[in-house]
């Protein structure tokens, strides 16, 4: 399970590992220098603060890291390695037959894999998107991790698989027991209203390489 004092740790880690403090790293990497504090770590009410991910996408750049080398970090021994491996395959793929099952997971065997922080979902997989149908929030080369069993809210991105075949990434606006409502990320498509019954699965993005 990926916990918050593991990202924390490799955030200063990887900083020590470019001579820099914590608040150097931040600023290297363009964001405010306070981003990284200690004392931003646990909000007022005592709840754990997590970076977000595209603090972690700008120090990953900025100190010319990879996501494989970042979650070497995490592990509670010097040398880290604590490294999940998950399926990946190409976002343009997924309408074919054969990559998931009912339930939503990954199956088959057109899948390639990818090293990335437990995220405590035995079934989570990665997208990598083509084309420019998804921008502005999802470009051409970008990687989305997929979690079939995390909860889904409102507001949250998610995937989502129609009787028909059809898959979509999409910003959840309502779902009740009779129809889900989705905002498109992409401003030139129409936003979506589906009735549940045509819905095959629904499953949150809770990452994305951007």
């Amino acid at each position: 399970m990926l916990r918050h004092k593991d990202i924390w740790r490799a955030i200063d880690r990887l900083a020590s590992e470019n001579s820099l403090s914590a608040s150097g790293l931040a600023r290297r990497s363009g964001l405010d220098p306070t981003t990284f504090n200690k004392s931003k770590r646990i909000a007022r009410d005592g709840k754990p603060r997590w970076p977000t991910t595209e603090s972690l996408a700008k120090i990953l750049a900025a100190t010319n890291s990879t996501m494989g080398q970042f979650v070497a970090l995490l592990s509670d021994s010097a040398e880290g390695g604590v490294i999940h491996r998950i399926p990946i395959i190409g976002y343009a793929q997924t309408g074919r037959e054969g990559f998931f099952d009912d339930a939503g997971y990954p199956t088959g065997t057109g899948w390639d894999e990818v090293d990335f922080p437990n995220v405590g979902d035995n079934h989570a997989y990665a997208l990598e998107i083509s084309g420019q149908s998804m921008e502005p929030v999802y470009r051409d080369g970008d990687i989305i991790i997929v979690s079939p069993q995390a909860s889904i809210r409102r507001s949250d991105r998610v995937v989502v698989r129609t009787k028909s075949g059809e898959i979509m990434a999409k910003q959840l606006v309502r779902r009740t027991a009779h129809k889900i409502e989705l905002l498109s990320v992409n401003k030139d498509h129409a936003d979506i209203t589906l009735s549940a019954d045509d819905v095959d699965w629904i499953a949150r993005i809770i990452w994305a390489s951007q």
